[in-house]
């Protein structure tokens, strides 16, 4: 989502409105990726957006379609499951009236295909289904998640299977046109920060999406290790006073960013809290992999979180 003017410092300092032109909606055909799609449409029409469908075929896939058979050529597996994988490409655009929309079925490794898409598009927004607490669903395999999560230059929605209550979007089926065009209801978001160097950047984006939807706005922050705060309390007093910080300039909500200090595991504390305040939206920020290990939010936490949360979760790459 683009939110920030990068040319213009001053411009950085204060909340502007969000920009979403350009969705790409990556897909595999499974039930886990087109449960994502309800979400990818909706914010489309919200914003006005181009919708891009995409879906990338390996060779790995490819023989497995066919089991391996050795005496059909690759390139004619290829062609067939390039020609079907386009008619399914269509049959989902098709679910998707008046949205404006572009499709594309690339051949080779994952991330590779789909970052040359968000660059030639000028992509703002990624969403993706995920598939659980134990991966991110075939679309997904191995470290593909890591690479669309830690590389992606733009903010990524991940639906998981856990969503439930308003979050939850019915599917888009053949039938779909009888429905009324789906919204986002986005009531109260909560950002989870570590205090890493683009804190403020994940606050400035909070800030701007509750303003866009007129949400409540919750900042917390978690202390795993407070066996030592009864010594020194003077963390918990920082802690408190840098979320406070953390709330940009021109950051006008309908009503008080709440700030929170939690204690324990993040990856618990974070989906506990999101639970308890009814969340809509759970906005992370994902580590380049040298860094992982270094902070507050490792890899483990954020995959927990994305995998097992009750709501949609924007993970942005800091």
């Amino acid at each position: 989502m683009a939110i920030i003017e990068e040319h213009n410092a001053a411009v950085a300092e204060r909340v502007v409105p969000l920009q979403v032109k350009n969705v790409l909606f990556a897909t595999d055909f499974s039930a886990t990726s087109e449960a994502a799609l309800p979400y990818a449409a909706a914010i489309s029409r919200h914003f006005g957006s181009t919708l891009h469908l995409a879906h990338v075929l390996s060779d790995t896939a490819i023989l497995m379609m066919t089991g391996g058979v050795d005496y059909v050529s690759m390139g004619t597996l290829y062609d067939d499951a390039h020609a079907e994988a386009k008619e399914k490409l269509d049959a989902l655009a098709a679910r998707l009236e008046g949205v404006p929309q572009r499709n594309y079925v690339r051949h080779g490794a994952i991330w590779k295909n789909l970052a040359i898409i968000v660059e030639e598009n000028k992509i703002d927004l990624i969403v993706l289904g995920t598939h659980g607490r134990t991966g991110l669903g075939k679309l997904l395999l191995g470290s593909v998640a890591e690479d669309i999560l830690r590389h992606a230059p733009c903010p990524v929605l991940t639906v998981g299977p856990n969503i439930s209550g308003r979050d939850r979007l019915p599917l888009l089926t053949q039938n779909t046109r009888d429905l009324a065009p789906l919204d986002l209801d986005l009531r109260h978001i909560v950002l989870a920060t570590d205090f890493a160097a683009h804190a403020p950047d994940l606050a400035r984006t909070a800030c701007s999406l509750a303003a866009e939807f007129h949400a409540r706005l919750t900042l917390l922050h978690v202390i795993e290790d407070y066996s030592h705060l009864g010594r020194q309390p003077e963390e918990i007093i920082e802690a408190r006073a840098r979320l406070r910080a953390l709330i940009p300039d021109g950051c006008t909500l309908q009503s008080e960013p709440e700030t929170l200090l939690e204690f324990g595991p993040p990856r618990e504390e974070i989906l506990k809290v999101a639970a308890e305040r009814e969340a809509d939206l759970i906005v992370l920020g994902a580590r380049p992999k040298e860094e992982v290990g270094t902070t507050h939010l490792p890899w483990s936490t954020t995959h927990h979180v994305v995998a097992s949360a009750r709501c949609p979760v924007l993970t942005l790459r800091v």
